[in-house]
């Protein structure tokens, strides 16, 4: 063998070498690159649909998750509270729930699946405050002897019955949001996974 052909065989052996850890030093700062281009684990459970277990919720009581970046309530509404929401009818802008705020299941007195739970996003449909929960009817509200109990957005004065629907001549246009849920149990609540019915 002569030495230009030494030569020429060392000099592709050395370019095949070079090209062989140029492309896995290329593929090694890509992955980092292209991994950082997915979801974080935070980001996929912000969307992801949050469980509650009803169990610990009380009559009269209301807890509050995090679903999507939101609040969203969970009120156990006691028989008083249901009763009274046939009573405001006349003072709620939308008291058959006609304007889309809800899916179909919840488009009735309660607006839920069943009467005794009421599940809302906590963001007024205003300006995106978010209400205090002043679920006491009367002047422990601080609302004034005539509260019947629910909802009030202290930024511009809007008000919600215990159903999330608002009432008449308030700067909120429409009812507080229900987000999309379903039962799993008697006892375990779904947020953000749709139903059919109860």
């Amino acid at each position: 063998m002569s030495d230009n052909q030494k030569i020429d065989k060392t000099r592709r052996n050395l370019v095949v070498a070079t090209s062989v850890v140029g492309g896995a030093a290329s593929l090694g700062a890509a992955i980092p690159f292209v991994a950082s281009m997915l979801p974080s684990e935070r980001t996929k459970a912000a969307g992801a649909p949050v469980e509650v277990d009803l169990s610990k919720v009380e009559p009269g009581m209301i807890v509050t998750v995090e679903w999507r970046g939101q609040p969203v309530w969970v009120v156990h509404r006691t028989k008083e509270m249901i009763d009274s929401l046939h009573k405001l009818d006349s003072v709620v802008a939308d008291p058959k729930s006609a304007m889309p705020m809800q899916p179909d299941y919840a488009k009735n007195d309660a607006r839920s699946i069943k009467p005794e739970y009421l599940v809302l996003v906590g963001i007024c449909t205003h300006l995106g405050c978010s209400p205090s929960q002043k679920l006491a009817p009367g002047a422990d509200s601080g609302l004034g002897e005539e509260w019947p109990g629910g909802f009030f957005c202290p930024c511009h004065g809007s008000k919600f019955d215990l159903a999330g629907r608002v009432y008449k001549g308030v700067p909120a246009p429409v009812n507080l949001k229900v987000p999309p849920y379903t039962y799993l149990s008697d006892t375990r609540l779904l947020i953000g996974e749709d139903s059919k019915g109860a």
